[in-house]
């Protein structure tokens, strides 16, 4: 979870392929701190590889930092025998294949030392596997597009990186325990952070689709249609479709809660606050719906609250999607 140093200006772009859509950042780093030089959405298509060629011929930017997500990628919070850092490089592989589902072979993997202090000579390692088909696929498409993947991230850590960067010395965040729930259209992330320090991570398949499908259900209509009345949100159907939105939250809040009390069960402090991004958080009503079924203070956060906006940004036209572009934000920031 490195961040950009700010010894000298330097441009990164961050590139987020959803599956509805694609959102980049443009970041510009200095010793005065980060800058938004531009953002975007672009609508995710079959020929993926003509709209990618397109925002980086728009944003003349032909390296660019992606993420990888559920099932592809995953995340695992696993206890290690207690080791240096060059031990672990050595004994991951080994290590890893208790922990994961995938053949060792089939995966690159990389891990991080987050506590070796733990009891029984043990340490708390994150442990990241990606497997190598569907990153080879990935980078073919970047280069089809004639761009190069610099860095390739797990969307969740993007979303905490993006978050501990802006609000890690908030006292609202500051020595807690909260959680980060992105909702996005085809998936939900749900990460939880200690003292900004991430010790669970978890993709849940119930996301803005799921939405879409329960409102085709209530009305009887077909995907698109439904995606239609979701969007524009007409007065003499809202009931219905909040009706419809609030059983599908239930799903969620009850899979939310499951991974609370799998992570209080170990004896560690109870979430205090969910904060909650993706373009499908933005449902009106959700925020209050969610904490009203989880009992837990709910709120939006700002993947640009210490990010400077340069002077062609419209700060009105970037609060109107900011809870689309926190994974984006998350990987501009990254660096080798």
């Amino acid at each position: 979870m490195k961040q950009l140093t700010k010894t000298k200006e330097k441009v990164s772009f961050g590139l987020d392929i959803g599956s509805s859509l694609i959102k980049f950042i443009k970041l510009k780093s200095s010793k005065e701190g980060l800058e938004l030089n531009s953002f975007g959405l672009e609508p995710s298509v079959l020929d993926l590889a003509s709209i990618l060629k397109k925002i980086s011929q728009n944003q003349n930017t032909f390296r660019v930092n992606i993420s990888l997500s559920s099932p592809q990628a995953i995340i695992r919070y696993v206890n290690f025998p207690r080791m240096q850092s060059s031990e672990l490089k050595l004994a991951l592989k080994f290590e890893a294949q208790k922990h994961i589902p995938f053949s060792v072979n089939e995966v690159n993997l990389d891990s991080i030392i987050l506590k070796n202090d733990l009891p029984d000579n043990k340490m708390l390692i994150l442990l990241a596997a990606a497997k190598k088909d569907f990153i080879n696929q990935r980078v073919k498409l970047m280069e089809d597009s004639g761009i190069a993947a610099d860095i390739i991230d797990v969307d969740s850590l993007a979303l905490m990186n993006a978050f501990v960067f802006n609000y890690s010395e908030d006292d609202i965040v500051k020595d807690k325990t909260v959680a980060l729930l992105n909702i996005g259209a085809s998936q939900s992330n749900l990460s939880i952070l200690e003292k900004g320090m991430p010790r669970l991570s978890r993709d849940i398949n119930i996301a803005g689709n799921t939405f879409t499908q329960k409102i085709a259900d209530v009305f009887s209509v077909d995907f698109k249609i439904a995606e239609n009345i979701k969007l524009n949100l007409e007065k003499d159907k809202l009931e219905k479709i909040s009706l419809a939105v609030e059983s599908v939250l239930s799903s969620l809040a009850t899979e939310t809660r499951v991974s609370f009390d799998y992570y209080e069960s170990q004896g560690l402090a109870s979430v205090s606050k969910i904060f909650i991004s993706g373009g499908a958080s933005t449902f009106p009503g959700l925020k209050d719906m969610l904490k009203n079924l989880l009992d837990i203070e709910v709120d939006y956060w700002d993947p640009f609250k210490k990010i400077k906006l340069s002077e062609e940004i419209s700060a009105e036209k970037l609060k109107a999607v900011s809870s689309h572009l926190a994974i984006a934000v998350g990987l501009a920031m990254r660096e080798r």
